[in-house]
């Protein structure tokens, strides 16, 4: 059985993401006390419910802090059970879930009449500790909208289906933020830039004109070559240690020329040797 579990900050997209699996016809449950999700998974191993082979619980800080605190043992036992566990777990800056909180005007599950808005947002990181510790992916969602969100749970699904280690490949620009859910960030800014080039400024690292501007730079290949082999290197390790998700970001100043260019070269020569990989250009979404 696939059991994937959706948690994270409220506001960040959760019941976005558990309806995205319900789309993707996983049996969906919403708010799963922690100390159920034992006999929720053993549910359905029953001969009767066998036909059903993906599973997803939203599971978040409305569960007792002693619960949540017993999740990482719950996790092994259901491993060890054999039965697969996947943790999505969604975050976003304070200013992004006090703005979202304001314009909906929804209650915030830990606020209280001495307890604003802001203190219970780091009171539910601190609780939540336990579970981000075990996720297999992390995704900031401070600037991602409900689309975005919706395509990047079915390609991160759908990559996992498939056995090995899944890569998320990211571009982004510095100007805009450095990604807070990735593994490994390279900054692309130290090479040629088309932007200074008028004819490419409007352009992107998808477009053909920008790809013959930056391959005839001998300094770009050269970060790429050691880029490439320090992934090709290591990579394999990570998947050894039993990891599902490995996410890498790729900065240029804009998110628009160098850094779009080499994630998508990067994910036609790694497609290569690993399956499952996910490319996301964060600046041109």
């Amino acid at each position: 059985m696939n059991l994937v579990i959706i948690s994270g900050l409220s506001g960040s997209g959760k019941s976005t993401a558990l309806h995205t699996l319900e789309d993707m016809d996983y049996y969906c449950i919403d708010n799963l006390p922690v100390g159920l999700l034992e006999a929720f998974s053993n549910e359905f191993r029953k001969p009767h419910l066998k036909q059903v082979t993906r599973v997803a619980a939203g599971i978040d800080a409305r569960n007792h802090p002693d619960q949540i605190s017993n999740f990482p043992a719950i996790i092994d036992d259901l491993q060890e059970q054999g039965i697969d566990c996947k943790i999505l777990f969604l975050q976003a800056d304070n200013h992004t879930l006090l703005k979202r909180f304001s314009e909906t005007r929804r209650k915030h599950p830990l606020t209280d009449p001495t307890t604003p808005l802001a203190d219970a947002i780091e009171r539910e990181r601190e609780l939540l500790a336990p579970l981000a510790a075990r996720a297999d992916l992390f995704m900031d969602t401070s600037r991602t909208n409900i689309h975005q969100l919706r395509e990047f749970v079915r390609e991160c699904m759908g990559a996992q289906e498939k056995p090995g280690l899944s890569l998320v490949l990211r571009s982004f620009g510095y100007k805009h933020g450095i990604p807070a859910d990735v593994d490994f960030v390279f900054d692309a800014r130290c090479l040629p830039n088309p932007h200074w080039e008028t004819d490419l400024r409007k352009l992107t690292g998808i477009d053909n004109e920008v790809i013959e501007f930056l391959d005839a730079e001998p300094l770009v290949h050269e970060f790429y070559r050691q880029i490439e082999q320090f992934l090709e290197t290591w990579i394999p390790r990570y998947g050894a240690d039993n990891r599902s998700y490995l996410s890498i970001a790729i900065g240029c100043t804009g998110g628009q020329h160098r850094s779009v260019y080499l994630v998508e070269r990067l994910a036609k020569d790694l497609g290569k040797l690993f399956d499952g990989i996910v490319t996301r250009h964060r600046e041109l979404e």
